[in-house]
């Protein structure tokens, strides 16, 4: 069983829900927002946070930030299988001591991250640049980015990606743990609901068009691997 945390409705799982179904893999969705997390994760083998528009600094004001650090504090110490997606990531990076701020500027749309040397040598981030038709491996590759806040390296985190704009733009921690800060769960339905009355909106479902159908290839090539022994 996976725990799915949305910290907003309009965030949801999109591929990775999809991987789930796909594969039979049992999981539960909970809506932070309404108040709904679960209580222990003694019952889970994973945990996956999605993203949101509030910031881990705000957490006096997001009160359910608190309990979602908590819950990626016990599936650490449970040694579950842990991913963190932007807002995700930032939670788990703060958790594991690190600072999380805003950024210098925001970063919106199809944009490259480029791989760490760890990164070439880790399975599962081999499995994401892995191109779905060529099957060569790329070092530098477009993702899905929306966020203006960062986080430093945690310590004892291996860090795997980085983008023009920001350093730290994915690490994993231990052999469980990965946060991305880019989305790699998108599909075209969650893009045309973020858009629908944003001014780059046009200009960027253009080029989704063009990038989707191999990016959820890459994003289900990493789910196998991440989800390898939960099937």
């Amino acid at each position: 069983m996976i725990a799915i945390i949305k910290n907003v409705r309009s965030e949801g799982p999109g591929t990775i829900e999809r991987y789930l179904i796909e594969n039979k893999i049992s999981y539960t969705i909970f809506e932070s927002e309404d108040g709904e997390t679960p209580s222990t994760l003694e019952n889970y083998k994973g945990l996956v946070v999605l993203g949101g528009p509030m910031g881990v600094y705000e957490m006096e004001e997001y009160p359910a930030l608190k309990v979602i650090s908590r819950l990626i504090r016990e599936a650490i110490n449970r040694n579950l299988k842990v991913l963190g997606i932007c807002l995700g990531a930032q939670l788990i990076a703060h958790t594991l001591g690190a600072e999380v701020y805003k950024g210098h500027g925001e970063e919106i749309g199809w944009h490259e991250v480029e791989l760490t040397g760890e990164a070439l040598r880790d399975p599962l981030m081999l499995s994401l640049a892995k191109h779905p038709s060529v099957g060569d491996i790329w070092k530098k590759f477009k993702v899905f980015h929306w966020h203006g806040d960062t986080f430093d390296l945690p310590l004892g985190a291996i860090h795997l990606a980085r983008s023009a704009l920001y350093e730290n733009q994915a690490f994993k921690y231990k052999n469980n743990v990965y946060a991305l800060q880019f989305h790699i769960e998108v599909t075209k339905e969650l893009l045309n609901e973020w858009f629908e009355d944003h001014p780059l909106g046009k200009n960027i479902l253009k080029e989704s068009e063009k990038i989707m159908a191999e990016y959820s290839q890459r994003a289900e090539n990493f789910y196998k691997a991440f989800f390898a022994n939960l099937i």
